[in-house]
């Protein structure tokens, strides 16, 4: 064993970690390495391993956690369902006439696909393949109709029922169900913040978004309205299945989680597209991309453990409490740390590694925990626009067809506006902290 002080412990853990994901090594790797090589050199191998087993098995216990491979299955096999073209036709309809209007439509589809889905990567994936070629081909800047796709694609992971909220809820011990009513008003702000910019500027600049000829969306009034209304069915059924049984307090989130896979295969059943080889294929990706999250999560739990263990909790706490601005300043400090990891560390690293040692210092500030929380995850939304580590950029990126023509940089140059209106949303939820504890407050009453 090796006396090591607390602030080596920090540098050497924290700066070891943004340097070897910088040098392009898996996340799950890096993190999980570092705590044990770290944890066996300050503690030796039998309390090193015993600490690691102990975290990784209570956060593979967890029983919210459960809910995470129910919605991811909700929303892969939702995909198979055809809902989200028959949504993206019907809207296309009523608002194609409009400048921008197509944008406006991905974004609002984004919106659906986030209160149904929860995954931004199949809701970036979709709107790729639906949305991006009906506005390239009808002459839309290619920047705008990238940042439209990306932007509108990862409200999911915002607005409930998101894996990202079941994820931090027993890291911080905050219940789900709050986090749920507590993401709505945010993410629905957003989305109109998103909506009303693209508005605006295909105003100002009506070149870059030109409306659809009239004779493309020539259908009488009754047609566009049944069609609406009947594409609009099942995402409310849905929605009402997975979120209407939380906030009755029919289900947990976990049971929810049950319900909404349910729903989404009996629905992919209604329209026809359910097969044994769709079943097969929803169910492998969901192992795929549970297994990554579970992986991240286990082995980020247990370089916690080793970092608190060896110092490093108090060291970044004393830090970070003796910046100055007082508790402003300090939050201010807390959110740039948040939003500059986003460049370089997925979500979910940031997420298993920064929370356990930021929540206890919001706690001791004075800020409401559930206000708190929110606004941690509010500015996690720019970690999938942010590049170089951009999950929405790589999935469009990889899923747009190759003659549209659209290059990464189209990409970068589209979502930069959009997170300046996420900064300008965390702004708004700053000045008006109701934004995010009003809807809780009122459902926690009447229940």
């Amino acid at each position: 064993m090796i006396d090591i002080s607390p602030e080596i412990v920090t540098i050497a853990m924290l700066g070891g970690i943004l340097l070897f994901v910088m040098l392009g090594y898996p996340l799950a790797i890096v993190v999980g390495g570092m705590g044990i090589v770290m944890g066996i050199a300050m503690f030796g191998p039998i309390i090193a391993l015993e600490v690691i087993y102990h975290r990784v098995f209570g956060l593979l216990n967890n029983y919210v956690l459960m809910a995470a491979p129910g919605f991811i299955f909700l929303g892969i096999m939702l995909g198979y369902s055809g809902i989200t073209e028959k949504m993206f036709a019907a809207m296309y309809l009523w608002l194609s006439g409009f400048r921008g209007g197509l944008a406006i439509v991905t974004v609002l589809l984004g919106t659906i696909l986030a209160a149904c889905v929860g995954i931004i990567g199949a809701s970036v994936t979709a709107l790729t393949i639906i949305a991006l070629p009906a506005m390239i081909n009808r002459g839309y800047n290619k920047a705008l109709a990238s940042g439209a796709v990306c932007a509108g694609g990862t409200l999911g992971i915002l607005i409930p029922p998101s894996i990202m909220l079941v994820i931090y809820g027993p890291m911080a011990q905050i219940s789900v169900g709050k986090l749920f009513f507590a993401a709505f008003i945010p993410g629905f702000m957003l989305s109109g913040l998103y909506c009303g910019y693209i508005a605006i500027r295909c105003f100002l600049q009506k070149e870059i978004a030109p409306s659809v000829p009239l004779e493309e969306r020539a259908v009488s009034w009754g047609k566009k309205s049944w069609d609406l209304l009947t594409s609009m069915v099942p995402p409310v059924v849905l929605i009402l299945a997975v979120l209407g049984s939380i906030f009755m307090g029919i289900a947990t989130p976990t049971e929810a989680a049950a319900v909404g896979a349910l729903a989404a295969t009996l629905m992919a059943i209604a329209y026809r597209q359910f097969n044994f080889k769709i079943l097969k294929n929803t169910m492998t990706e969901t192992i795929k991309v549970t297994g990554m999250v579970l992986l991240v999560g286990a082995t980020a739990f247990a370089f916690v453990g080793i970092f608190m263990r060896g110092g490093g909790g108090d060291i970044v706490k004393e830090i970070i409490l003796s910046a100055p601005g007082g508790k402003w300043g300090i939050f201010a400090i807390i959110m740039f740390v948040v939003f500059l990891l986003g460049y370089f560390i997925d979500w979910l690293g940031i997420l298993f590694i920064i929370i356990p040692i930021i929540s206890p210092i919001g706690a001791e500030l004075g800020f409401d925990k559930l206000w708190f929380a929110m606004m941690i995850c509010i500015n996690l939304q720019t970690s999938f626009l942010t590049p170089p580590f951009a999950y929405a950029i790589f999935y469009l990126r990889g899923a747009a067809d190759p003659s549209l023509g659209v290059t990464t940089g189209d990409i970068i140059r589209g979502v930069w506006p959009f997170i300046i209106l996420i900064v300008t949303a965390l702004a708004l939820c700053i000045i008006f902290p109701q934004i995010i504890l009003w809807l809780p407050g009122q459902m926690i009453r009447g229940f």
